[in-house]
């Protein structure tokens, strides 16, 4: 959702009242509830018309909805696969749609890096790697962070191998909470973990780290290793979308961001970028650029692992299309 629907958003749970707004709010993702909070939390006050613009659209969007679906599962499985893609959304299905349960793995989701990793700190790797693997790729790259690097490599080795979760295979997971799963042996193999699940882990770990990581597992396996590297995508990688892509990526980036996500790019990413945009724009940023001094590379780093993430929701949406390091693959 854009920054105008979070915003729409927000002013319709405001206009809801404090109980009503609670009870959506219990069906939101952890990350969904944070940034609506923060978005509620901005709007010291709003206009009259502002609120009678968001209710008359909220009344006719649900005057279209007024009829619901026969068919719940294949509204489920259409749904799902438009909003997530095909990869993202297959994860889900099966849990979904056989009634299993992961409460316990979700709320992790809703606690900090620290302690999800103190929690399993004294846990075995492969332990590690099967809670790990349910979790957003930007929250397990938070908790991996907090190991020792020897225990992060060995970790990211067994989810880069993991080809799948066997339920029977997460018993030693009731050690650390309640229950992982319900359904036991009859819920199929959840296809979780692999070389793709690593190297979007690795992405979000940042340069220093990145190198360490990688160095490890190619002492280990040399061609899991440039597996891990051919699923990679860094920002220097943008230089790989067309100029129709870029103009996409830009809309959704705000100029502050991208000043500081700049400042670690690429002289011939620099120009790319500035010539996708307008002349007054493209002299603002450059004055920008020019007149910054020295940023911390965490800061940079950070904008950067945003600017990407905005770059996978694209291409997962269809909105842009990436060339391939040969024979002319898209991904």
């Amino acid at each position: 959702m854009d920054d105008k629907g979070v915003e729409d958003a927000a002013i319709l749970l405001m206009s809801l009242g404090e109980e009503e707004a609670s009870e959506v709010f219990k069906h939101l993702a952890p990350k969904e509830v944070q940034r609506l909070g923060e978005t509620i939390a901005k709007l010291k006050v709003v206009g009259r018309d502002k609120v009678e613009q968001v209710l008359t659209r909220f009344d006719l969007v649900a005057e279209t909805q007024s009829t619901l679906v026969s068919d719940t599962d294949e509204y489920v499985r259409q749904v799902l696969r438009k909003a997530l893609g095909e990869d993202k959304a297959n994860l889900l299905l099966d849990r979904i749609l056989q009634g299993s349960d992961v409460s316990s793995i979700e709320s992790l989701k809703w606690m900090d890096a620290a302690s999800v990793a103190e929690l399993l700190r004294n846990e075995h790797p492969q332990i590690i790697a099967a809670i790990l693997a349910h979790l957003d790729f930007d929250q397990t790259s938070s908790v991996l962070r907090v190991f020792t690097e020897r225990q992060r490599n060995e970790v990211l080795v067994r989810i880069a191998t993991l080809d799948g979760i066997q339920p029977m295979a997460l018993k030693d997971l009731n050690e650390v909470m309640s229950q992982v799963l319900a359904g036991g042996e009859r819920m199929r193999k959840s296809s979780l973990g692999g070389v793709k699940t690593a190297a979007e882990i690795i992405n979000m770990l940042g340069s220093s780290v990145e190198a360490s990581v990688l160095d490890y597992i190619r002492e280990a396996d040399a061609d899991l290793a440039q597996k891990i590297m051919d699923n990679m995508f860094t920002f220097d990688d943008l230089d790989k979308i067309d100029d129709k892509g870029i103009q996409a990526v830009l809309k959704e980036v705000q100029s502050e961001s991208l000043v500081v996500a700049l400042k670690g790019a690429s002289a011939e990413l620099r120009e790319k970028i500035l010539r996708n945009m307008s002349t007054r724009a493209a002299e603002t940023l450059r004055e920008d650029l020019d007149s910054r001094g020295p940023v911390r590379l965490s800061e940079v780093e950070g904008e950067q692992k945003e600017m990407l993430k905005i770059v996978r929701r694209l291409v997962d949406e269809g909105t842009i299309v990436m060339a391939g390091g040969g024979d002319d693959q898209f991904v």
